[in-house]
């Protein structure tokens, strides 16, 4: 545990000023593309499915997009791993974000909801699969569907909790009083998951503290710091991946990417882990500057990917039937990176064959090269 307060310490600006201005502009130049982009729900919503992946990635994890994809459709085609669940969780808090209002995530009630505290379940323990639309138009009733999971998550722990305290003592064994803890976690759990030692009260309140310190500097710089204090710190043992999430809310509630969550979980992917664990504190921020312009370029190629195939398909619903599916199979290919045939026969109420001809004619493209379970995407 350490015992020294986090210090910012004297930044290099004439290392940094040039990163720093980059990356800013960069990040304004996507943002203000999605102001005005027809295709913007569906850039944000396939941003999610790309950043709860790299986080993972990051973890040293493979979560693969169509078993996310697959699973947060409620359409697992086996059964989802600890892995998968873990991302998906990062999928629910980044929805949970960007449903709220821009500063919600950096309140009181932001932390305490997304970190688990005050009686909040966290992101990770709200794995619960009913509840949850598989539209994208449907953000605002999933945002209220997690007050309901949250509700029922906890319920869950609660009898875990129980039946396995009543285990033990049907087997004999000595079960000390039951004692309200402070970080609300089932008792059971305590020893074997968490490190008792490990004060994460306390270091959330020092990285905090960073970010209160770093009120006056660059929006991209003070970003950078409070990614490589989180990961100095180490404030959570079990949610690494909430860290870019707050930084990501700070960058919307300032304005500099203010229609989108920014993906720094992708843009972090791009640079090498040496760069990102340097020895050196200021070639760590460096790296961290660089990871927030990847992610803004990233979005920017995505975006026009995106706005390019959806003209195209545009070309091929003129003169169709006024009750043709493929507009309502357009939105949906936009909505998700990839698309299975049981999930176009759900939305839109079709049959397999006839989604598969609904797939021959707007041209995508089989993403899994796989006999069964095939699922499509934009070329």
């Amino acid at each position: 545990m350490k015992t020294m307060a986090y210090d910012i310490g004297l930044l290099s600006l004439e290392t940094l000023i040039g990163p720093v201005a980059r990356a800013t502009e960069v990040l304004a130049r996507l943002d203000e593309r999605l102001a005005r982009s027809p295709v913007r729900e569906g850039f944000v919503e396939r941003q999610h499915f790309a950043d709860a992946a790299a986080g993972l990635w990051l973890e040293g994890e493979l979560v693969h997009l169509e078993d996310l994809v697959l699973h947060d459709a409620h359409m697992d085609v086996r059964t989802p791993t600890h892995e998968l669940t873990r991302a998906h969780a990062v999928l629910r808090a980044r929805r949970q974000i960007l449903v709220h209002k821009p500063d919600w995530a950096l309140s009181r009630d932001g932390f305490l909801s997304l970190t688990g505290r005050g009686g909040a379940m966290p992101a990770a323990a709200q794995e619960s699969r009913e509840g949850e639309g598989t539209e994208t138009s449907s953000i605002e009733a999933d945002g209220r569907d997690d007050a309901e999971d949250d509700l029922l998550a906890q319920e869950f722990a609660e009898i875990d909790a129980v039946l396995a305290r009543s285990s033990k003592l049907l087997s004999g064994a000595d079960v000390p009083a039951r004692t309200q803890r402070s970080d609300d976690r089932p008792e059971p759990q305590n020893g074997l998951i968490y490190d008792l030692d490990w004060n994460e009260e306390e270091r959330l309140a020092e990285w905090q503290a960073v970010l209160a310190e770093t009120r006056e500097l660059p929006v991209v710089l003070r970003g950078a710091i409070l990614l490589e204090a989180w990961s100095d710190i180490e404030v959570l043992q079990h949610a690494a991946w909430l860290g870019p999430l707050f930084v990501a809310a700070l960058l919307r509630r300032e304005g500099l990417a203010a229609g989108h969550l920014a993906c720094l979980h992708l843009g972090a992917k791009n640079i090498p882990r040496e760069r990102r664990r340097a020895r050196t504190r200021g070639d760590r921020l460096l790296a961290f500057v660089d990871a927030i312009q990847e992610a803004a370029l990233a979005g920017l190629k995505e975006h026009d990917r995106l706005a390019l195939a959806k003209n195209q398909m545009e070309r091929r619903l003129r003169e169709r039937r006024a009750n043709s599916k493929l507009p309502d199979l357009v939105e949906l290919v936009f909505s998700r990176p990839i698309v299975s045939t049981g999930m176009i026969q759900e939305v839109l109420k079709v049959s397999k064959q006839g989604a598969l001809n609904l797939i021959g004619e707007l041209g995508l493209r089989e993403m899994t090269g796989r006999g069964r379970f095939r699922a499509w995407g934009i070329v």
